[in-house]
């Protein structure tokens, strides 16, 4: 029997969870290159690494209590940056339900020598968040990228809570709505949510955090990379521009752009809407489709950005078969799920994604699953 593939392509098959699409209507000729060839440290190129700051303030509305800094090493180093600098002064709680914050506890307590704490899920599955203690630091992951299972809100951290809550969020930010007065170390990176290029972290403190790095020196030694305190206090040109080591001043005009286009789609509000339309499109063609399923089964853990499915009868050769398929039609490109996670798809559904695409996916999932299963 022959099987014949569908007549109608997503118009922009990019469906990866990291780097993820970029904005619609983007392209290179569309990025300002003045400030290209010059020093970061040069007045064009602080005052664009400034803007970048400021419109990440604007469209994620983080509150003027909280810096944000461009570091380097993308959320990995912005994480690791925050767990090296201010970890060890309280005991540590380690939540983990995906294969990232698998490796932070790693860090951790193999790195770090702590001796934290840890609460594990299968991927799919959180951990009981009313179980947490905060009179410990807490380090979690709010979107867990490659199990597709979230917390649903900020409500479990305790406003009274004595150690710091540390969120790496590189694939929940500007997706959903982030509870800034819970949050006091916050990391992500650009290639998520917004379409932007890597290797780029983003560090956002509040005034707790800031607190323990004034008044806390870790026990082992920092590379320079990591250093956020200069002569006994606070390094506040990393949160005005002053990088640390050299940026990429091409990434940083490329995501300007993302957040100039966020600007024009609603601000967060309308990356949220974008986000779950394309969530709610994919949820019905799951639901449509008996060989398909959701690895986090619970809505109300389900990520709407990076999510995860499950294939009936397929093994991780299945699964590279029908990417492999889908990416030689144009139809989907990086859809296998990651590869410590049970074998699966993963389809990004962020706000850099046209919902119409999502819908064209469909027949092209029946159409691969049906000539990998052949």
């Amino acid at each position: 029997m022959t099987i014949v593939p569908p007549a109608v392509k997503p118009a922009r098959p990019y469906f990866s969870s990291g780097p993820c699409a970029k904005p619609p209507g983007w392209s290179p000729e569309k990025l300002q290159t003045e400030s290209l060839g010059r020093s970061h440290r040069a007045k064009i190129g602080k005052s664009r690494l400034q803007l970048a700051i400021d419109l990440m303030r604007e469209v994620l509305q983080v509150p003027d209590t909280h810096r944000i800094g461009i570091v380097p090493g993308s959320d990995t180093g912005a994480i690791e940056m925050a767990m090296w600098t201010m970890l060890g002064a309280r005991p540590v709680t380690m939540m983990a339900w995906e294969s990232f914050g698998e490796g932070w506890v790693t860090d951790v307590n193999k790195q770090l020598k702590l001796n934290a704490t840890i609460m594990n899920a299968p991927y799919g599955e959180i951990p009981d968040l009313n179980a947490v203690d905060f009179s410990n630091d807490v380090v979690f992951t709010w979107n867990g990228t490659t199990s597709g299972a979230r917390v649903p809100n900020g409500d479990w951290i305790a406003d009274d809570r004595e150690g710091l809550t540390f969120n790496d969020a590189t694939s929940a930010v500007f997706a959903y709505d982030m509870p800034w007065d819970k949050l006091d170390v916050t990391t992500f990176s650009w290639q998520k949510v917004l379409g932007g290029e890597g290797a780029h972290g983003v560090l956002i403190l509040g005034p707790r955090a800031v607190e323990r790095l004034e008044n806390y020196t870790p026990a082992w030694p920092l590379p320079k990379v990591f250093r956020l305190m200069s002569k006994g206090a606070l390094a506040e040109g990393i949160f005005k521009g002053e990088t640390i080591n050299t940026p990429s001043m091409l990434a940083v005009e490329d995501v300007i752009f993302a957040l100039e286009w966020a600007k024009t789609v609603g601000g967060l509000q309308g990356l949220m809407a974008r986000s779950n339309a394309n969530a709610a499109a994919l949820a019905k063609i799951v639901e449509a489709r008996d060989y398909l399923g959701f690895l986090a089964a619970d809505p109300a853990i389900r990520s709407t950005t990076s999510v995860c499915l499950t294939v009936e009868g397929a093994d991780e050769a299945m699964i590279k078969k029908m990417a492999s398929l889908l990416e030689a039609e144009d139809a989907a490109y990086d859809i296998a799920g990651y590869r410590d996670a049970p074998a699966g798809l993963r389809i990004w559904c962020g706000a850099t994604v046209d919902t119409a695409d999502i819908e064209a996916l469909g027949p092209w999932l029946d159409w691969a699953y049906q000539k990998a299963k052949a």
